[in-house]
């Protein structure tokens, strides 16, 4: 049995091919620059050579069919034809507060997701569009949303609610969701596990941090609180967004310069955050170059970004207590070091304590490692997400009419013998290359 999961995001369509009776990942691979010139996609099957093609892609239409002509080629792709594929996964950014769990897609199900767009608007209609897509090649499989924002839906009214009126909760449900639901989801069962504890005795802090950023409060192993709110602009100093900062500072801008409504959205969620503060950066990579050359606006901009995950932290630890660890994801989270490393910094009487050598070890895809200091009283982990295979698995459960709230739902990942193969066989290198790397693996 094989299941296609689909991620379009707003110039972007990625995707993953998976052998379920293997449990083994056939293909994976992206479209990039949907919707623009020069559209690619970047293919990677098991056991071949990576697949570079530039392919016009005016929409999300056309980049669906991109891949299933590209994973069902006789030399490049892995399956012989789509009827073997049984179910696909689809993930929907924003899902307003009607989920609490992923749904099999139906035109009901596909007229909330409308209704509700205007809270995703770069994410949504691409959304909308990639299941609309897949659904006239593939009607007779079942469809299934996994959606970012049914994760934070066990938070308290205290912190989902705006202190705005009321009534612009009731009429226009304006409230904190929160995003990343799929990463946190993930994180927080595989941090239950190294922890050897079950996830309702759990509590965790998660920074997922990549172009997009944000951090999320696991009481109990659910969502307390979370950095994101109504829509994705809210919280942590991101790549081109600003996060948090006065309300009444666009207002004062908008007077000053006479910017639109709209070019004040656009202000802050595409040429704000460290591209904002840098005036030319967005990749941490480059921010950190910059900064070991001397830039000061690199160095402000890192310093800023760190300050706030910092700031995060202590607030969180504040709002739910005693915590068992705290853990960084996503392609910064994993990677960048001296943005953990300052995240962390300050924070040793509040039992957070890293180990810079440890740290510094800790930059693969392959592997969830530990680099808190011995005598850290809250444990640090690094967990690459896998929101793919969270996809999958929910949509091989709506299938087969198994699934349900994560609470109440066991994920194969939740096991102490779980092993991801593709995982598995990267990690092996990567301790070829580095053998001390295993002196850091957390499981």
């Amino acid at each position: 049995m094989v299941i296609l999961t689909l991620n379009c995001g707003s110039s972007s369509a990625k995707y993953q091919v998976y052998d379920w009776d293997n449990k083994d990942v056939l293909a994976s691979g992206v479209v990039e620059r949907v919707g623009q010139s020069g559209s690619v996609i970047t293919h990677n099957a098991k056991g071949k050579d990576e697949y570079v093609q530039e392919s016009a892609c005016p929409t999300h239409k056309e980049a669906i069919e991109l891949i299933i002509a590209t994973i069902t080629d006789k030399n490049i792709g892995v399956i012989e034809d789509m009827s073997v594929i049984k179910a696909v996964g689809h993930r929907v950014l924003h899902g307003g507060d009607k989920f609490t769990k992923s749904v099999i897609v139906t035109p009901e199900v596909l007229d909330t997701f409308r209704e509700v767009q205007d809270l995703g608007p770069l994410h949504n209609p691409a959304n909308i569009m990639g299941i609309e897509a897949a659904q006239k090649v593939l009607p007779d499989v079942p469809h299934c949303a996994v959606i970012d924002t049914a994760w934070h839906q066990t938070m308290p009214d205290t912190s989902f609610m705006y202190a705005v009126p009321y009534e612009w909760y009731e009429k226009y449900h304006a409230r904190r969701y929160g995003f990343h639901g799929t990463s946190f989801l993930y994180t927080a069962k595989r941090a239950s596990v190294i922890l050897n504890k079950k996830p309702q005795d759990t509590n965790i802090i998660i920074a997922h941090i990549g172009n997009g950023a944000s951090m999320c409060a696991v009481k109990n192993g659910k969502c307390f609180d979370t950095t994101m709110g109504i829509t994705p602009l809210e919280g942590l100093v991101m790549g081109t967004r600003s996060g948090d900062c006065d309300p009444a500072l666009p207002f004062y801008i908008m007077r000053k310069t006479g910017m639109s409504a709209a070019e004040m959205d656009t202000a802050l969620n595409k040429k704000s955050g460290l591209l904002g503060i840098t005036g030319k950066y967005v990749d941490r990579r480059d921010v950190q170059g910059a900064l070991e050359k001397g830039d000061e606006r690199a160095r402000l901009a890192q310093d800023m970004e760190c300050y706030r995950l910092r700031k995060y932290f202590g607030a969180y630890l504040a709002a739910i207590g005693p915590i068992d660890a705290v853990v960084f994801t996503a392609g910064v989270g994993e990677f960048a070091y001296q943005v953990r490393a300052k995240a962390c910094a300050g924070l040793e009487h509040l039992g957070i304590k890293i180990d810079p050598e440890k740290n510094k070890l800790a930059r693969t895809r392959n592997a969830e490692t530990c680099i808190s200091a011995d005598d850290s009283k809250i444990k640090i982990f690094v967990i690459p997400t896998d929101e793919e295979l969270v996809m999958t698995e929910d949509a091989y459960a709506l299938m087969m009419g198994t699934y349900d709230v994560h609470t109440n739902f066991t994920y194969s990942f939740q096991s102490k013998d779980y092993v991801n193969k593709a995982r598995a066989e990267g990690l092996k290198k990567d301790l070829e290359k580095n053998p001390a790397l295993k002196n850091i693996l957390a499981i």
